[in-house]
């Protein structure tokens, strides 16, 4: 006996219908700054990437339209756009709110506090992970490393930092969002809404005066590093004895002033390698086949 494809669970459908076209007065404008963003590339397949986030500056996420759009402007299939589009987690698929706020879940954000931060953002919005509220504002979704572990736990509004956080401070955070009020990010300029943001990452100027002044750069806690590579001295501070002895501080406590060379530990002094110990050499000790 056979069955039919609907008694399989498979449904046959229609095919899918071309893209709807942008309005005449929407694609003349967005034909006008795609020629922009292609004149700046040799190649204008090169220039996908920032087209990308011109049509995503349109209707908030990218369309079908708007890969479509692309697709002409450079000449290209929709097959090859669409798998660029869904490639980089930076393109929206789908409707999403004028801030996406994004917890990073990575190893060091999460022990120092970023799961419980995303977990009560969850239960305090009502949404889930790539979800929006109800009032179009704020979009949650845990993401991936944002390279700045040493302000974790981070969470992240349109791509602007906000440095050590806590589910208490999140919270504020989103209410604020959606109650529209001022929000200034730790670090960075202020904030703007997500299809703002995406015009500026098509490569288009900050026009709000004063934002690109605010960007600033790195905090504090990321220079230590740059710091000591350039050779320049940490602060003093007291190094107590390791050798087992007493740790009783004499009354007049020496403090040793470190050169940018000298190591303080034993932990993070020079180790012996192969190269520095033929004793013990790295890799296989057997010949290859044996």
């Amino acid at each position: 006996m056979t069955t039919s494809s609907s008694e399989r669970g498979v449904s046959l459908g229609m095919p899918e219908l071309p893209a709807p076209a942008y309005p005449d007065d929407v694609r003349e404008r967005l034909e006008r700054d795609a020629r922009e963003i292609v004149a700046r590339y040799p190649d204008s397949r090169s220039a996908l990437l920032p087209l990308l986030h011109l049509v995503q500056s349109e209707e908030g996420h990218v369309t079908r339209t708007g890969m479509q759009f692309c697709a002409d402007v450079l000449g290209l299939t929709t097959a090859e756009v669409t798998a660029v589009a869904t490639f980089y987690t930076m393109y929206r698929r789908r409707p999403s709110g004028d801030y996406q706020v994004g917890v990073c879940t990575n190893t060091l954000c999460a022990v120092m506090g970023g799961d419980a931060i995303f977990e009560e953002l969850q239960e305090h919005l009502g949404v889930g992970n790539g979800e929006t509220t109800d009032d179009g504002k704020v979009t949650l979704e845990h993401i991936e490393c944002n390279a700045a572990c040493d302000f974790a736990p981070v969470v992240m509004v349109n791509w602007e930092f906000f440095d050590n956080q806590t589910p208490a401070s999140a919270k504020r955070l989103v209410d604020d969002l959606r109650a529209g009020r001022d929000v200034e990010p730790t670090r960075g300029a202020r904030l703007c809404t997500f299809k703002e943001t995406a015009r500026i990452l098509a490569g288009f100027p900050d026009e709000r005066p004063g934002a690109v002044e605010e960007s600033g750069s790195a905090g504090p806690a990321s220079l230590v590093g740059l710091r000591l590579a350039r050779g320049e001295a940490a602060p003093p501070r007291v190094v107590h004895p390791r050798d087992g002895g007493p740790h009783d501080e004499p009354q007049d406590r020496t403090v040793h002033q470190p050169s940018p060379t000298e190591h303080l530990s034993s932990h993070d002094a020079p180790q012996e390698s192969s190269a520095s110990d033929p004793a013990h050499p790295a890799g296989p000790v057997a010949e290859e086949g044996e």
